[in-house]
């Protein structure tokens, strides 16, 4: 007996880098399965055959896709594409064939907005991406919190930014002096964005920066910002920054800028289904020779566990049923905790975490810090680089040497003008 998993990955194309990481992770899932004994499916087992076609990064051909995969029944259970327009694109086309979609790759809320009976998400959705950072800048020493939110127009990045403005908006970010002056959306284009945007970030004299888009959008949003000497921004957070070639990319201005990730590799998190997180690290690089595995691995490697766990429970290939396990199914994977909201498919139990590159590496950062009385220093240079265990505690497992913090805290932020 053979049990297929059918999905489209972004193999070529602009998502390509995220895509054939998840493909790897897809791989080495189904390898550790078949190796196990395979799924059990009632009183069987069943062999996983995996069945991963490139999409090219293109939403109307993973349409094309999702049509083959369902035609005739090529596929007995679906996962989706990376990135939230394909998953927009081609989730319409498994509910109206009444077939379960596990998403790992699209966390636009707007896919859980549609009503959609069949979608399961594995991801936190994009609101809640940045929400800690808000409450982390919260706690800065500094009074006025004048932020910034360059967010392309994608239904992903007005995710995102939705979320920071939510979380600026609430009582305790109002109180501890934190303030929306200056929103941007739409296409950032480094030559000619920069001259109409940048004057205003000076006038409102902006100290925070948020970037919400794709990978290529958030990288040309930092290059322009920390590349321009007329501005004085030290507290920066993009989403690209919690992909591990950030930094190679961006180089030493990476430093400091804080990210989020629905994964790390050091995430101190115990598995009740599956490998832990550095043995699954271990693993991609030993058998899939990717060295820094980003949390696009780990989602799509978690889905094919949960897609397993559901199968199981179900004792069945009905996907009513399988649907039905999923709203009921409470694990914890290497991604972290799961749990959905039966009605949406909504993840629920999943919470994104925070990073900071800070000497060359990303490192995960607590977005609640202990004191509570807004009395911590402003970091020294023009980002917020881990200024002290009292501001940014520094989480890297074992490694003590991590939890150091910097001592220079010299430039101060002159705030005797009221906004």
């Amino acid at each position: 007996m053979k049990i297929t998993l059918g999905l489209s990955l972004a193999l070529s194309g602009k998502y390509a880098p995220m895509g054939t990481q998840a493909q790897a992770a897809l791989r080495l899932f189904a390898a550790d399965a078949n190796a196990g004994g395979g799924i059990r499916l009632g009183a069987e087992r069943a062999e996983l055959d995996l069945v991963c076609i490139d999409d090219r990064s293109d939403p109307a051909r993973g349409a094309e896709i999702y049509r083959a995969l369902i035609a005739d029944n090529h596929a007995d259970l679906l996962l989706g594409p990376y990135a939230s327009d394909l998953v927009a694109a081609t989730a319409p086309i498994a509910e109206a064939a009444g077939r379960v979609f596990i998403n790992h790759g699209g966390t636009a809320d707007s896919l859980y907005e549609q009503r959609y009976r069949m979608i399961v998400g594995v991801a936190s959705p994009a609101s809640g991406y940045l929400e800690g950072f808000v409450r982390l800048l919260g706690t800065l020493k500094f009074w006025r919190k004048r932020m910034a939110i360059i967010a392309a127009d994608s239904p992903f990045a007005r995710a995102v930014a939705g979320g920071v403005e939510r979380a600026a908006g609430e009582r305790a970010a109002r109180r501890r002096g934190v303030r929306v002056r200056v929103k941007w959306n739409g296409e950032f284009d480094s030559i000619r964005t920069p001259d109409v945007l940048f004057p205003a970030l000076r006038r409102s004299r902006v100290n925070a920066l948020v970037a919400a888009g794709s990978y290529d959008h958030d990288l040309a949003v930092m290059r322009a910002v920390t590349g321009d000497p007329r501005l004085n921004i030290p507290v920066l957070a993009c989403v690209a920054a919690g992909v591990a070639r950030f930094r190679a990319d961006l180089g030493e201005s990476a430093e400091g800028i804080v990210g989020p990730s629905q994964w790390e590799t050091d995430a101190a998190i115990v598995p009740t289904l599956g490998p832990a997180p550095r043995e699954f690290a271990r693993r991609m690089l030993r058998d899939a020779q990717v060295a820094e595995p980003d949390y696009v691995a780990a989602q799509a490697y978690a889905a094919a566990m949960l897609a397993g766990a559901a199968l199981e429970a179900a004792g069945s290939l009905d996907q009513n049923r399988i649907r039905a396990a999923f709203s009921e199914l409470r694990a914890t994977t290497l991604l972290g905790e799961f749990a959905i909201d039966p009605a949406s498919g909504r993840q629920t139990a999943h919470r994104p975490l925070l990073v900071q590159w800070h000497g060359g590496r990303k490192v995960i950062i607590e977005t609640e810090p202990n004191d509570d009385t807004g009395s911590l220093e402003f970091p020294a240079g023009w980002r917020l680089i881990a200024a002290g265990i009292e501001m940014l505690k520094l989480n890297r497992g074992a490694d003590d040497e991590s939890n150091r913090a910097l001592e220079d805290k010299g430039r101060q932020i002159d705030e005797r003008k009221e906004d």
